[in-house]
């Protein structure tokens, strides 16, 4: 008989049981999949108020230059990943991603500059080995201090989320997208960033561990929020067009095939002050010359039936022209409609194009779609941040 390792448990797992999660096997932890409410409840409710979400299981690594010039840090950090790190701005994160020697992608990050370190938010199955990555580099051959923090890390998601936030932390009605600040909150230090991973406005609070429980009770006192499990977590993060590491980008895909390119700022592509010297920069860069294969996109279904992965995606409604797989699927609970993403033959990726879908022996139409795939009303400051980081803030900018 096989053992199995115990699966882990963050600080807010006794809350979870109390409020009735149903609680699944994720990434080593015991994880809430969704609570009484229900994925679809939880999901709109997010779009619409506020939900709060327990992302404890993910890794908080701790930069520090030894030398205590943190341009030492950003520096060393860019030989690991294709993004400005140099130019991040004191109180500023940025979306990121690590590579391997094909151009490969290892994982995507979050890098916040916090004036004399840095703070880089990994994802939970991937963490053990993203810290073993930055400590062979940084550590070893930067002379970089590299560990985890031992913190929780709850994320505010949805158009009320400041409206919640800011009596525990009035500070946070001031910061703008991707401003990341300490903040005392019930008495204990807390690092706030406003972004998240739903596609909504919102923020993420590192917070000590033994605080968590507080902090999220005095959340959920609010009459706009409730905690939010994985299931809506995952709807969300879809049909924003947001990337699941494992699913969307992994070892084989490339930032040009994964469409990340907008991740890449310009001092690090061809021409520019510090181009290349990360790993796989000569495969990346003639992708971006040169373009590419396949590239991911999104899409929508024209019937009811949910497309997920692994179906293939043929050119016609026979199955005669295979041209691509879907990665990630699902009801799309804010369109009404099942949506996902995926990646097919460059020839065949122009939006508007009509695909077939292989499910359980069927072929069904499918159209590539731009994302988000929830196709929010747009105003200039979501355009904005569409445009830029196909991460977009504040649902209904009209209601604040």
């Amino acid at each position: 008989m096989v053992s199995q390792e115990p699966l882990n448990k963050t600080p807010l797992h006794a809350l979870h049981l109390e409020l009735g999660a149903r609680m699944v096997p994720f990434a080593g932890y015991d994880m809430p999949v969704q609570y009484p409410m229900g994925v679809l409840k939880e999901h709109l409710h997010t779009r619409e108020k506020a939900g709060l979400f327990d992302v404890s299981h993910m890794g908080q690594v701790y930069l520090k230059p030894r030398s205590g010039n943190l341009a030492d840090a950003a520096i060393a950090l860019e030989k690991l990943v294709p993004v400005d790190i140099a130019g991040l701005k004191p109180g500023r994160q940025r979306y990121a991603f690590f590579t391997n020697d094909n151009g490969g992608i290892l994982d995507d990050l979050m890098v916040a500059n916090r004036g004399d370190h840095l703070l880089v938010i990994v994802n939970a199955a991937c963490k053990d080995a993203d810290l073993a990555h930055m400590k062979a580099y940084l550590s070893d051959l930067c002379d970089v201090e590299v560990h985890f923090e031992d913190k929780a890390l709850l994320a505010l998601q949805g158009p009320k989320a400041e409206d919640v936030l800011a009596p525990l932390c009035p500070a946070v009605a001031d910061m703008k997208f991707m401003d990341v600040r300490a903040c005392e909150v019930l008495g204990a230090t807390c690092v706030i960033s406003r972004s998240g991973y739903t596609g909504e406005d919102g923020f993420e609070i590192s917070v000590p561990a033994e605080k968590a429980d507080e902090l999220a009770r005095a959340l959920l006192s609010h009459a706009d929020c409730e905690p939010i499990g994985l299931g809506a977590r995952d709807s969300l993060r879809l049909e924003a067009g947001l990337c699941l590491y494992g699913n969307d980008i992994d070892e084989t895909t490339t930032p040009v095939e994964a469409a990340l390119v907008w991740g890449m700022q310009k001092a690090r592509r061809p021409g520019g002050a510090r181009e290349g010297g990360f790993p796989g920069a000569e495969i990346v860069f003639k992708h971006l010359s040169g373009g590419v294969e396949r590239v991911r996109v999104g899409l929508k279904a024209k019937g009811r039936a949910p497309v997920r992965p692994p179906a293939k995606l043929y050119a016609d409604d026979k199955g005669e022209t295979d041209i691509g797989r879907v990665t990630s699927g699902g009801f799309g609970p804010t369109v009404g409609v099942p949506v996902a993403m995926g990646y097919v033959v460059s020839s065949h990726a122009e939006t508007g194009t009509t695909l077939y879908a292989e499910v359980r022996g069927k072929y069904l139409p499918v159209t590539i779609e731009n994302t988000p795939l929830s196709n929010p009303p747009i105003n200039a400051e979501r355009e904005h941040y569409c445009h830029d980081h196909q991460i977009y803030r504040r649902t209904r900018m009209a209601e604040h």
